[in-house]
C-alpha cells in the first residue's frame, strides 16, 4: 500500500460554495469561508497545496457585528508618506464599500504566505443578491445551524452542511 497521496485532477477539482452574509457573525462566517478557501474540508488537504474551493457571498451589507465593533471598529492603513495614516470607521466602509468588510476580515484569517492572494481572488463578494452567472456555477449552498440542536454529531456541525 503506497503512503503517497495522489495529485490527480480529480483529488483537485474545485467546487462553487455560496453563503449568505445577512445576520451572520462577520467573525464565524469570515473563518468558516477561509476554512473552504484553503481546502481544509477536502480529505486530500495539503499545506503546500493550494486546493481550496470558490466562495461567493451574497447580502454583504447586513452583516453582523457582535458588541460595539457595529460604532467603535476603524480600519487603519497608511500611505508610506510622514503624518499618512489614515483611519475609515466601519459605518462608512459598510455604507460605501461593504464587501471590503468580508475580505479583509477573512483575509486575516488566511496563512500569511504566497497562496494568500490566490485565495482571495476565489472569493466572490457582492453587498446585495449575486449575479444570475454566479448562481449557475454554485454547487454547495451552507447555512449555520441552529444552536437548539444540542448533542447533535460532528458531522452536522461542519459549515457545509448542503441546503435541502
Amino acid at each position: 500500500m503506497s503512503a503517497t497521496r495522489g495529485k490527480t485532477a480529480l483529488a483537485l477539482t474545485r467546487v462553487w460554495h455560496h453563503t449568505s452574509a445577512e445576520n451572520r457573525v462577520l467573525g464565524n462566517m469570515a473563518s468558516r469561508i477561509a476554512w473552504v478557501l484553503m481546502g481544509k474540508h477536502k480529505p486530500t488537504y495539503d499545506p503546500a497545496v493550494d486546493a481550496g474551493d470558490y466562495v461567493v457571498v451574497s447580502e454583504a451589507a447586513k452583516v453582523h457585528l457582535t458588541g460595539k465593533k457595529g460604532t467603535d471598529k476603524v480600519y487603519y492603513s497608511h500611505t508610506g508618506f510622514m503624518g499618512g495614516l489614515k483611519a475609515v470607521p466601519i459605518t462608512r466602509m459598510k455604507e460605501r464599500r461593504p464587501e471590503e468588510i468580508i475580505r479583509r476580515a477573512v483575509s486575516g484569517m488566511l496563512p500569511k504566505n504566497t497562496f494568500r492572494d490566490r485565495r482571495l481572488e476565489r472569493l466572490k463578494i457582492f453587498a446585495g443578491p449575486a449575479p444570475a452567472t454566479y448562481d449557475r456555477n454554485v454547487l454547495r449552498t451552507w447555512r449555520d445551524q441552529q444552536a437548539s440542536t444540542v448533542g447533535s454529531s460532528t458531522m452536522s456541525s461542519s459549515p457545509l452542511s448542503p441546503q435541502v
